[in-house]
């Protein structure tokens, strides 16, 4: 019988960088339920304003992030846009195709490369 994976360990491209100054890279994600998908549709500000959606959604789902104690839509909206645009990817990936990995071509000897975007070391 297997297990199936329901938490996907991440490295932020850059990072959230708290009030100290600290930057947090590591984090988890968690597989989103299907209350993960509505309810954020009942959030006020994502009534007020859909853009909000993503943000709403991937705070419910960001499990971890460095040593936040807390990760909410604030959190989430103080990335810096490539970050959030890895998130979103990653939501996409674990959630409609089920793995991490990605096939991308390696820009110095230009072949084809699988590469896992969820984690492992920083700068892998």
């Amino acid at each position: 019988m297997s297990v199936m994976q329901t938490s996907f360990d991440f490295v932020l491209p850059r990072g959230f960088v708290d009030s100290q100054g600290n930057v947090h890279r590591e984090g988890s994600m968690r597989l989103a339920t299907a209350r993960d998908e509505l309810m954020p549709l009942l959030d006020p500000k994502v009534r007020e304003h859909e853009a909000f959606l993503s943000l709403v959604l991937l705070a419910r789902v960001v499990t971890r992030l460095g040593t936040l104690t807390h990760i909410d839509d604030q959190v989430i909206g103080g990335l810096w846009a490539t970050d959030l645009a890895f998130l979103q990817d990653l939501y996409r990936r674990i959630n409609t195709e089920g793995t991490t990995v990605a096939e991308v071509t390696c820009p110095h000897c230009s072949q084809l490369v699988m590469v896992d975007v969820g984690g492992g070391a920083p700068g892998e």
